[in-house]
């Protein structure tokens, strides 16, 4: 076995000296920042000061919401540090604190697209059972078992690599994530492995065969309804589709990156892939829904010009 020993920190190497221009950057990477904090916090107040918003659709749209701001606060702070650091290098404990926030964010992010395609497909599926089955208690237990679970799958997974004896402490990225620190480990990490694997295999396999049914069962609803049946589907639908693909592509090329040699892909494309779904998601979703769902472009709009709702 290769000698052994726990870091209290951990270097980044995926940053690089870009000189004068790193002061480009920070100040480009910090209005994204501002802007995706603007945008969502402006989401979240419409919904709450509209009774008229107060529906399954939107409780679930403001829980992403709030999912957005919490996996952008896990993310630009830090990198905002960095960007302007000469030294990049992150005390351990910081070093799991992130990668709790970046694994909660994402586990939450897609149960919440998950149960979204579910509500969907009640609405347009069973109308008239709607209210019954998607009753506000009902949406409140959802939002609470995808919060517990992602919190309880986050920890599993970080009690299997916090007590890891380490032979190295260079994480080749921008941020600290799990995988990262596995592949540093000198001993055994089956168990790690096995975990992961169950879990793409029995939990994301499963949601993704629950979206994928709430479609097919959408779109049959939609080719034997009426024009208007359509006309609703894809207006509702539209934004949830486009919001969950953009986040499966960032998560899987996340995915991908870690376990597999991308060394062939350039380096700045590497970057820009790993950090898409934590950075363009929370500002993309805001876009989707503010400016395609009418309920809450003219709530922002109230908001935002001062008009009366």
């Amino acid at each position: 076995m290769e000698n052994s020993t726990r870091f209290s920190y951990f270097r980044l190497t995926a940053y690089y000296d870009t000189g004068a221009l790193k002061y480009v950057v920070f100040i480009f990477v910090l209005s994204l920042y501002l802007l995706i904090m603007c945008a969502n916090v402006f989401l979240i107040l419409a919904i709450r000061m509209n009774r008229s918003l107060h529906e399954p659709m939107y409780m679930f749209l403001c829980s992403l919401f709030v999912n957005e701001l919490y996996g952008s606060t896990g993310l630009f702070p830090f990198l905002l540090v960095h960007i302007l650091s000469d030294v990049h290098t992150v005390s351990s404990f910081f070093c799991f604190l992130q990668i709790f926030f970046v694994h909660f964010y994402g586990n939450v992010e897609y149960f919440t697209l998950g149960a979204m395609s579910y509500d969907r497909y009640l609405a347009i599926c069973h109308p008239l059972y709607y209210n019954m089955r998607m009753a506000p208690c009902k949406v409140v237990a959802i939002t609470a078992f995808v919060c517990l679970y992602s919190v309880l799958a986050t920890v599993v997974m970080m009690s299997l690599s916090v007590p890891l004896q380490l032979c190295g402490n260079i994480i080749d990225k921008v941020y600290c994530d799990n995988y990262s620190i596995v592949k540093l480990a000198c001993g055994d990490t089956t168990v790690n492995n096995i975990y992961g694997l169950v879990y793409i295999f029995t939990v994301i396999v499963c949601l993704v065969i629950l979206i994928f049914y709430s479609y097919l069962r959408i779109l049959k609803v939609c080719f034997s309804g009426s024009k208007l049946t359509r006309q609703k589907a894809v207006r509702t639908c539209t934004p949830h589709l486009a919001s969950l693909l953009n986040f499966s592509f960032g998560a899987f090329f996340e995915i991908t990156q870690s376990r597999f040699d991308m060394s062939h892909v350039p380096h700045v494309l590497r970057i820009f892939l790993s950090l898409y779904f934590l950075s363009c998601q929370p500002l993309i979703n805001p876009v989707l829904y503010g400016l395609n769902m009418s309920k809450v472009r003219n709530t922002f709009r109230s908001l935002a010009f001062g008009r009366k709702m």
